[in-house]
């Protein structure tokens, strides 16, 4: 992933960021530990089978 990141383009990173940064912020309210929210986000991603193409398809949309 990190290779992807890099690879991209500044208008997908910025996306990404502001993903990111949702979900630190839905972390913080929640009081639960940061390491369980990205396990989290992780397992239901990969569960929903949400590969980096997937993933750049849908932010080339947005």
């Amino acid at each position: 992933m990190a290779e992807i990141y890099r690879s991209a383009s500044d208008d997908v990173r910025r996306k990404l960021e502001i993903l990111v940064n949702l979900r630190l912020r839905d972390a913080t309210l929640s009081r639960r530990p940061l390491r369980d929210v990205m396990r989290e986000v992780s397992r239901n991603a990969r569960r929903r089978g949400l590969t980096p193409e997937i993933l750049q398809s849908i932010l080339d949309e947005a």
